[in-house]
C-alpha cells in the first residue's frame, strides 16, 4: 500500500517540523530570559 507510506512520510515529516519549532521556541525563549534575568541583575547593582 504506497498510501500507507504517504501517510507515514508525511506524519515524519510534521512530527521532524513539529520538533524543529519547539526547539527554536524553548531557545529563543531561553535567551530571552537569560538577557532579562541579566539585564535585572544590573540594574538590581
Amino acid at each position: 500500500m504506497p498510501t500507507a507510506g504517504k501517510v507515514g512520510d508525511w506524519a515524519f515529516k510534521a512530527f521532524t517540523a513539529g520538533l524543529g519549532v519547539a526547539t527554536i521556541y524553548l531557545a529563543a525563549t531561553f535567551s530571552v530570559n537569560v538577557y532579562r534575568g541579566l539585564a535585572w541583575h544590573s540594574s538590581q547593582s
